[in-house]
Formats: structure tokens, sequence, C-alpha cells
């Protein structure tokens, strides 16, 4: 069942069904007992009158009038009858309404007790109440027990009229409860709906990302919706854009090499050219690569925590620096993390570190800290700095350093290039002491 509507219909219908088939017991049940315990009180009562009606001889013999108190006793065709038990278990007095009915099997009870059944006499059902007793009197005390007998068709016939109406109405609270619960489910669905239509739509490509208005519980997926839309935009857009700045980089080398080919020039000084430009091409290449396929952040991407990273890119990069050994100092606490691509980070920290081990004399700092809604990471060397015009030159949008020229090159133009994907911030400043601090300011993600 793949409709959410069914599926959540077809849950509330069963929750429903069950409810209200444990709904109709216990009603049943309870209006089941009360009518029974009805029927108990009223020959109980019978049965009290009865004994009031009743009179015992000295003789042992029982007075008991013709005109009893409870007229129904004294009508042949009443469906409610007495017998009275002497101590010889049998029958010592019998009403007139008993005249033409069946008599069941009777027995004298001990003092005190009552029993109440419900017993079948020619497949017709029947209520009985027996009370035994002991009548005192000057010579003697005599037991007797008392029956009331009536006639259950009238209380099995409430019964069943009962429980007719009782699932014709609870039937009609299901169509009804089933019918609203349709209606509400209808509008509650709506917004699901409406983000079904406005996808369909942007898949159309009538609409570039979802527009509307949306409740709390479907905001968070709207604007992930929306993020990963955005994401795949600039994706496509830096890998067209990574196209065209390629091509229009490998003009100039291509240029040479044609002119260097058709050259009359000394064999050794074209080849020179010749392997100069392939040089430089393959750099192009490379350079461009990285950038076209930098990551940029989506909603989708795991949170990377910087301390371990960092610890990493240190010891590969210590590795690479063998003759020098400065003191590194890496103080960023463990809870700070990324939502980035790992390979840009360490491509961040990777060009960063490097330029810092490449020009420091005794001494690296690598920090992190949380300002604010960003991560600020820095990373310091005491080295010789860098010329303040070239710091600005690198920072200028759309320029880049020569990707030949080793030091602060094509390092940190990587590093701005990959900041602008993430929407961060690259400063570089001159340490008062000497050296030079590179600051990244980026979003911070909880």
């Amino acid at each position: 069942m793949k409709s959410l509507s069914r599926r959540i219909l077809s849950s509330a219908m069963l929750v429903l069904i069950i409810f209200t088939i444990g709904i109709a017991w216990g009603l049943d049940r309870a209006f089941y007992d009360s009518a029974r315990l009805g029927v108990q009180d009223r020959l109980f009562a019978k049965l009290l009158m009865l004994m009031g009606d009743t009179e015992v001889e000295e003789s042992g013999e029982l007075d008991v009038p013709t005109n009893l108190l409870d007229a129904e006793f004294g009508h042949v065709n009443s469906d409610t009858y007495a017998f009275i038990i002497d101590h010889t278990q049998t029958i010592a007095w019998r009403s007139t309404s008993s005249l033409n009915a069946k008599i069941p099997e009777l027995h004298l009870l001990e003092k005190g007790k009552k029993e109440f059944s419900q017993i079948a006499l020619d497949g017709k059902p029947y209520f009985i109440y027996n009370y035994g007793i002991v009548w005192e009197t000057q010579s003697g005390n005599y037991p007797l027990t008392f029956v009331v007998i009536t006639d259950a068709t009238l209380f099995e016939d409430q019964i069943e009229r009962y429980r007719e109406d009782l699932w014709g109405w609870l039937a009609l609270m299901v169509v009804f409860l089933l019918v609203t619960q349709m209606l509400v489910l209808r509008w509650g669905l709506q917004p699901l709906r409406k983000v079904s239509v406005e996808l369909a739509t942007i898949e159309s490509g009538q609409q570039e990302n979802v527009k509307g208005d949306y409740p709390s519980e479907l905001k968070l997926l709207t604007d992930s919706i929306n993020s990963l839309i955005n994401h795949e935009h600039k994706q496509q857009k830096r890998y067209r854009n990574g196209l065209a700045n390629l091509a229009h980089s490998l003009k100039t080398p291509l240029a040479v090499l044609q002119g260097a080919i058709n050259s009359d020039e000394d064999e050794t000084l074209r080849r020179k050219t010749i392997h100069e430009q392939i040089d430089r091409i393959d750099n192009i290449i490379q350079y461009q690569l990285r950038r076209a396929a930098t990551a940029g952040s989506s909603p989708g991407m795991g949170l990377v925590m910087l301390h371990p990273l960092a610890i990493r890119i240190v010891n590969t990069v210590q590795k690479a620096y063998r003759n020098k050994q400065p003191d590194v100092t890496i103080a960023i606490d463990d809870s700070i993390g990324l939502r980035i691509d790992e390979g840009d980070l360490m491509e961040l920290l990777g060009n960063l570190i490097d330029n810092a081990f490449k020009w420091c004399r005794n001494r690296i700092e690598l920090s992190a800290y949380h300002r604010d809604n960003q991560v600020i990471i820095q990373v310091k060397d005491d080295g010789p700095g860098i010329d303040p015009q070239q710091i600005a030159r690198i920072l200028e949008r759309g320029v880049r350093a020569d990707q030949s020229t080793p030091g602060h090159g094509i390092g940190l133009a990587i590093v701005r290039d990959i900041m602008q994907v993430y929407e961060g911030e690259l400063s570089i400043e001159n340490n008062p002491p000497g050296g030079a601090c590179v600051t990244l300011r980026l979003k911070r993600n909880k």
C-alpha cells in the first residue's frame, strides 16, 4: 500500500473497528448484567412478599392465603409462579399460576442460603430464585425453601432489541466517524499534496524551487529540498564556469605551442618552450579540475570534526618537511565540527598548513573557535610574512596567482575559491612580531 492517505485511513479504520467492538462488548455486558440484576431483585422482592403472606401452624402445616399480595401468583396464565418446599423435600405449597407449568427439579436449601440462576424448561428460558429459611415455632423448627420462577423470554427479547439498537447506532457512528476522518485526513494532508504538485512543477521546469508556505512539520523538508536544488544549480554553474575557464586558460598555451611547432628557432629552445607549455597546460587542467570538483555545502553532508583532521594533516605535512621541526600548537576543541565535504576541508587546511611549514622559522599555531554563528579557523606562522600588495591581489575576485609560481599562489587561490563556494570569508594579514595569519570564517553548523 503505497498511498499515505490509504495507509492512514486503513489504520484509523482498523483502530475504530477494534474500539467499536470493545465498546459494544462493554456496553452489552453492562446492560445484560444490569438487567439480570434487576430481574434478581424483582424475584427477591416477590419472594419476600410471599414469605410475608405465609404462616406456619404449631403442627407444622402451612397457611398461605389465596389472595396474595402479589397478584401474579393468582393467575393461571401468569409467567411468574412460586413453590414452597418443606423438610420432606416435597412441594408443600404452589401458587395458582403454576398449575399448568412444568415443575423443575427442586430441593431444600440450608438456612439463609440463596440461589439465583437461569434454567430451561421445555426449551424456554426461566429465571429461578431459591431462598432457604428455618421457621421457628413453639412446637419446633421447620426448614422451608421458597422458590420463585419467572419466564425469561421477555428478558431475552429485551436484550435482543437492545443489541440491535446498539449495533445499529454504533454502525451509524462508525460511518460518521470514517467520513469525518476522511475529511480531516484530506485537510491534514493537503500540504503534502501541495508539495507534490510543486515538485512536479519543478520537475517540468515551470518553477525553480518550492515556494509555498507550509506548516512547521514540513518546513524543514521544503527548506532542505530548496537547499538541495540550489546546491545542484551551483554545482552545475560551477562545472560550466570551470569548463569555460579551462577553455579560456588553454588558449594561450595552445597558441604558444602552435607557434613553437611552426617556429624556426633553435631545436633546444623550441623543445624547452614546448615542455614549459605542456607543464603549464597540466597545471591549468589540475587546477580547474580541483576547482570544479569543490563540493559546496549540502544538507545531506555529515559533520566533519575539525580536531582529528587537523592532527592528521599536520602529521602528514611534517613528513614532507623533515628538515624543519617547528613547534606546532593545535588549539581546537573536540566539539568543533563543520558540515563540509571532507576533501574540501582537507584542501583548505592542507594548503594553509603546507604554506605555514614552508615559510615558518620555529613556530606554527593552528586554532579554531566559535564566535556567534561562525567557526573561526586561524593558521599563524613566524615566517617573513606576505607582501601586502600580493595579499590584495590574491583576494581580488576573479584574480588568481600564476599557477607556476611557488609559494602563496595556487594554494591560496584554491583556498579562496573553496571559501567562495561555502560562502565563507578569507582574510590574510601579517603578525606584528613577524609571519602571516590566515583566517577562515565559515558558517557554524548545529
